[in-house]
């Protein structure tokens, strides 16, 4: 099977496995995972899909306004829901599971307004590669029955990307984006202010180093542990931006700044779990 064959084979397993879901929801982040499942959904379903994207603190700059303008381009009915993870006192407790806590509050939202989206099922993002990894909030999509196309179509991350080429979808290589949340150590309460605070101080490091591949790491004692690409290193370490670095982020209030040798590794504070939270439900 030549290369093409291959993804037009992958195209429809995805679009069968949406047409089989009926009327859809999608919880969509404006990542390639959603974004794809999205673009599959509209051509599956027409007007009986909806991406449905979460607005809250968590939400990091610009996360929301691509997310619009990537429903528009896509063609699907988009819309906007207010979460209200920050009110429960689990979630801002940063425990291991966390991102259960604000799964379940996106899935339970969506599963009483299921009338009122006009919809019957809803779907996430998550791929073949997601059930390797921590994810708790898979927990919480098997206890709402929301379905996993990308999984029931049995695409990896490096097949979502293929396929949001075939489509020309402008993020095939954006990088993963969790939520701001997830640069907080766990253990270490979420707050809006401290949200707020690694939200711009990846705005300020972005800019300077022209990538959004990097942390700001939020640590114990309001320390930031800052992660970049190895190549970029020498940049961020050179005297007047490692300077202005220090006093940018000291002025939003961490009380230390360090810079992670080992650069940047998605998901990197999972490494301090131990083995027996990073099961994950089959």
């Amino acid at each position: 099977m030549t290369a093409d064959a291959e993804v037009l084979a992958k195209r429809d397993r995805l679009l069968d496995a949406l047409r089989d879901c009926g009327r859809v929801a999608v919880a969509f982040s404006a990542g390639v995972d959603s974004t794809v499942v999205a673009k599959a959904a509209q051509l599956a379903c027409g007007d009986k899909a909806v991406a449905v994207t979460a607005e809250s603190p968590s939400l990091a700059s610009g996360e929301l306004g691509q997310a619009i303008e990537l429903a528009r381009q896509i063609g699907i009915r988009h819309r906007v829901l207010q979460t209200s993870e920050f009110l429960d006192d689990d979630y801002l407790a940063n425990p291991a599971n966390r991102c259960y806590f604000c799964k379940t509050e996106l899935y339970s939202l969506l599963t009483r307004m299921l009338s009122e989206l006009g919809v019957d099922v809803i779907v996430n993002g998550a791929n073949l590669d997601d059930r390797g990894d921590h994810r708790p909030g898979m927990q919480a999509a098997a206890e709402h029955s929301v379905r996993s196309p990308l999984i029931e179509a049995e695409l990896t991350k490096a097949d979502v990307r293929e396929l949001a080429r075939h489509w020309d979808l402008p993020i095939w290589d954006k990088p993963a984006m969790p939520c701001l949340s997830s640069r907080i150590a766990y253990g270490v309460a979420v707050t809006p202010e401290r949200v707020r605070r690694i939200d711009a101080a990846e705005q300020f490091l972005a800019n300077e180093l022209g990538t959004r591949e990097l942390r700001v790491r939020l640590e114990s004692g309001e320390l930031a542990r800052i992660e970049v690409p190895l190549d970029l290193l020498p940049r961020l370490l050179e005297p007047e931006l490692r300077q202005r670095t220090v006093v940018e982020l000291e002025r939003q209030g961490f009380r230390c700044v360090t810079i992670d040798l080992a650069g940047f590794r998605s998901g990197s504070l999972n490494a301090l779990l131990p083995v027996e939270s990073l099961s994950i439900p089959g």
